[in-house]
């Protein structure tokens, strides 16, 4: 159809609107009356043609209901009055309606609530004091979502707390509006943070969007759902409590005649929403509430969920990225709390009415601030953006009672792709969370109940720890750990003793020695590369599984794969079909809360195999656990095309390992990350260590457990330099995930990779690898600007190695997940059994890893030189499992 040609006669598109928009300003011609129920109350008056453009009303005005005939009293045409009753209590005021006019006031963000790549924790979590206006954008969100992110409110403008972004989500998902939905959804992923984290989760596993709050940190407490949105103060005619009262007993006409009885109940119904239990829904319950259920009937004792599909979902994946990422730093953060939690000089903390979060409130401070010790960037920061004494940090309450429940607890301590350095540490980790809980819980602190909780730990003790990686020194002294709350054991001495037999069966079967020889073999004969570990479904059934143990622990074999979660790619301009897609038909995984969101541990009980399964005549699976570890890279960006920078090395199953990336500038910025199997022979190469540190000091000394200093990933290793902030290095997933190059790589020359391939998978051993990494800044050599050279290394250090596997060639298969710079998102990359020889790597180059959005770019449009290093927390984290068969 040819377009009419503008004429100085007809109105333009942008008049036409513009009229509308004041018609709708004005609540002149209006042919419907909207009466709303809900959460609020009141009447719009509202015109048909423009309704219909959401999905709900497409329905509701053209589908052969009732209100499909406008109906006409008198002489005049009046607006038909519709009842309209909103039982999802997420649905507010919002402006989602004013959007189908083509107007509605923009939003503004406050950046206090905005990760970006330079300050990945929000500006709050700085890692020092200095002005962070000149590490955060002038914009910390893209033009295209249409958000204001500026310093203060700008005029005209409406501001948008994580709320409100849950409930204009929940309202244009009900309604179908798929512009606004894209819009709230992205703008809730791009704020996922700490003091955001578990409202978000708490709305992804459909406990609703919490209660009224505040703006954000720096800002006065205010409802903000309590009136009217900027610019739309006269649209509504608010209906006052005590009218409703009168209105009550008013008979409501039936079916087909002027009005409608609960219209949104019998229509389409709220299918986003279910009735069900406390246990079902994985909510917080007050210990009070729980002792008087048993007294009411079951029926009372239900809650509503709100769940909304693939949108739900997403927000819940973004959640669980997040919390995998950044939890062991903010345990340190919560951990600074605890003695201000129990003093007994006045600051009794308190409750905040709320059913989703617990936050510490002091008697000098608003609700979720922090004591006045760990007081940074609010009250005399606000205007100028520089952090002073007394300005404040809010520590958001995430592992502690009130935040995630014992069943989150659980997930996240035992997912594969929580962020801590091996088993021992995640060992270290689980114990202290468990014990701030029940020692909150010992001051009265509501929650779950204790049954509840206890049965959640005692399964992370039992099944989410892979003891087996562990040395046997670890595990003697595991075995003597009680708790300081119960005084019984953390783990019980069966389980150890478990993990001790299936440590010594693999030892055995990598280094037995068939009889009649003197050499080592493999075991079974005449495999070079297998040790033939993995087992079918039906075997398990079978013979595999001893008949007295059928909780027995199977760990599935992977096969090639790759996934993202939590992304916002696609967001843009997706229909209502597109944001419940998601994606998912593409990945074949559907991530929900069932599965902690995609982040479930990998493991399976023998008592859950069934030999009718789909899938179950090819899957394999070996009861050996797979050795996880995390590694962490600083300065990426600041890496030469080609050079390796190496992680910490480990040591598995008699060969050692370690991870190392590599920039590639040829279309665009990719990176490449590859698992590589280290010679016994050569040195270790140094590792990736940051220059500046972030986190906190552990608040008292703790013991250890085992072998050496307990230190995390995180924690700093080599001493802190003077240096501010620079763009560091993330890994951007906003490109399509294909073509996915896997390649394998073996080291031949200092600062090279060697050769690489492409999908087909090749190699060529090495003569001599190379590595040219060095501690040097920590022997003195600073460049001009007094800072090391970039990326900076800290000192090799060879791991404990209690026997060796004497095969040059061994199969593994393997998984990389990479976190995004923020962590609300998460890219992993799955391989099959591979041959890993001495000295041979295993990875993946990507279009989904790149980091050209965080690199200077010159005149030329090439990257520019790096020579400040960036914050200790500005860095690349991943988590690797590695298993042999």
């Amino acid at each position: 159809m040819t377009p009419t040609p503008a004429s100085p006669t007809r109105p333009s598109p942008s008049d036409l609107q513009s009229h509308l928009y004041a018609s709708f300003l004005q609540r002149k011609t209006a042919d419907v009356a909207l009466r709303i129920s809900g959460s609020w109350h009141a009447v719009y008056r509202l015109h048909r043609v423009v309704l219909i453009q959401a999905g709900y009303f497409q329905s509701l005005f053209t589908s052969g209901f009732s209100e499909s005939k406008a109906k006409h009293s008198g002489q005049r045409a009046d607006p038909e009055y519709i009842d309209i009753v909103f039982d999802d209590l997420n649905i507010t005021r919002a402006v989602c309606i004013a959007r189908l006019y083509g107007g509605g006031p923009p939003l503004w963000i406050s950046p206090a609530l905005i990760p970006t790549p330079t300050c990945p924790l929000t500006p709050m979590f700085l890692s020092d004091m200095s002005d962070d206006s000149t590490t955060q954008p002038s914009s910390a969100l893209p033009a295209s979502l249409d958000i204001s992110s500026a310093p203060t409110l700008p005029p005209g403008h409406h501001p948008a707390n994580p709320r409100f972004l849950l409930s204009l989500l929940a309202t244009a998902t009900f309604l179908s509006i798929p512009s606004v939905a894209s819009q709230a959804l992205s703008a809730v992923l791009r704020t996922v943070g700490p003091q955001t984290v578990i409202q978000y989760l708490n709305f992804a596993l459909g406990r609703g969007i919490g209660p009224p709050g505040n703006l954000g940190p720096g800002d006065d407490w205010h409802d903000l759902e309590a009136d009217a949105a900027a610019g739309l103060e006269q649209v509504a005619e608010l209906i006052r409590e005590d009218h409703l009262s009168s209105e009550a007993s008013i008979e409501v006409p039936h079916k087909g005649e002027d009005s409608n009885d609960d219209i949104e109940a019998q229509k389409d119904g709220p299918k986003h929403s279910h009735i069900g239990t406390s246990h079902e829904i994985d909510s917080d319950i007050d210990s009070d509430d729980h002792e008087d259920a048993g007294k009411k009937p079951e029926a009372e004792n239900l809650e509503p969920v709100y769940y909304y599909g693939a949108v739900s979902d997403k927000v819940g994946e973004a959640a669980a990225c997040w919390l995998t990422r950044w939890g062991s730093d903010m345990l340190r953060y919560e951990e600074q709390l605890e003695p201000y939690d129990s003093n007994t000089d006045g600051k009794v903390p308190e409750a905040l009415p709320s059913h989703s979060a617990y936050r510490t409130q002091w008697a000098t401070d608003r609700p979720g601030s922090a004591p006045p010790e760990m007081k940074r960037s609010r009250h005399n920061g606000s205007t100028s953006g520089r952090n002073t004494k007394a300005d404040v940090v809010i520590v958001p309450v995430i592992w502690r009672r009130g935040g995630l429940t014992a069943r989150w607890i659980r997930g996240v301590l035992s997912s594969d792709a929580l962020f801590v350095r091996g088993e021992k540490e995640r060992y270290e980790m689980a114990r202290k969370v468990v014990e701030l809980r029940r020692a909150a819980r010992a001051r009265g602190i509501p929650g779950e109940p204790e049954d509840v909780e206890e049965i959640e730990y005692e399964r992370l003790f039992r099944e989410g720890i892979y003891y087996a990686n562990m040395h046997l020194d670890d595990l003697m002294t595991i075995s003597k750990d009680k708790s300081s709350s119960t005084g019984k054991p953390v783990v019980p001495l069966s389980v150890l003793q478990a993990a001790h037999w299936n440590h010594s069966a693999l030892y055995h079967r990598i280094t037995v020695r068939p009889s009649g020889t003197s050499s080592p073999s493999l075991s079974p004969p005449g495999k070079t590369k297998e040790l033939g570990l993995g087992v079918s479904a039906a075997d398990i059934l079978g013979d595999a599984c001893h008949p007295d143990e059928p909780d027995n622990s199977f760990y599935p074999i992977p096969g090639d794969s790759s996934l993202r979660l939590g992304d916002s790619t696609g967001l843009e301009g997706a229909s209502m079909d597109q944001l419940f897609d998601m994606g998912n038909t593409k990945k074949g995984v559907h991530s929900t809360e069932a599965n902690f969101f995609g982040l479930e541990q990998a493991r399976r009980p023998a008592s859950a195999f069934e030999p009718a399964s789909p899938g179950a005549a090819n899957a394999q699976w070996t009861a050996h656990p797979p050795f996880r570890f995390a590694v962490e890279f600083w300065d990426v960006d600041a890496l030469k095309e080609k050079s390796r920078l190496h992680s910490h090395t480990v040591w598995y199953a008699g060969s050692l390992y370690n991870v190392y990336v590599q920039v590639v500038r040829k279309k665009g910025i990719q990176l490449g990350i590859y698992l590589h199997r280290q010679s016994t022979v050569d040195p270790i190469p140094a590792s990736s260590a940051p220059v500046i540190g972030m986190l906190p000091p552990s608040p008292r000394d703790r013991t250890v457990i085992g072998r050496g200093t307990s230190s995390s990933v995180s924690s700093p290793r080599p001493p802190s330099l003077v240096a501010s902030g620079s763009a560091g290095f993330s890994l951007h997933q906003t490109a399509p995930m294909s073509p996915l190059a896997r390649t394998s790589t073996t080291a031949s020359a200092p600062n090279s990779p060697g050769a690489t391939t492409g999908s087909s998978l090749s190699s060529s051993l090495p003569s001599s690898p190379g590595f040219a990494r060095s501690s040097a800044f920590l022997h003195g050599s600073l460049n001009s600007i007094g800072t090391p050279p970039l990326p900076a290394t800290a000192p090799a250090v060879a791991p404990p190695q209690p026997y060796r596997d004497p095969r040059p060639a061994v199969s593994a298969y393997f998984t990389i997940a990479c976190a995004s710079a923020t962590g609300a998102s998460l890219t992993r990359f799955t391989s099959a059994p591979d041959v890993f020889s001495v000295s041979q790597s295993w990875g993946w180059k990507s279009s989904s890893l790149r980091a050209e959005e965080y690199l200077e770019v010159d005149a030329e449009g090439q990257p520019a030189a790096v020579v400040m290093p960036a914050r200790k927390e500005v860095s690349l984290r991943a988590t690797v499992v590695l298993g042999v068969v």
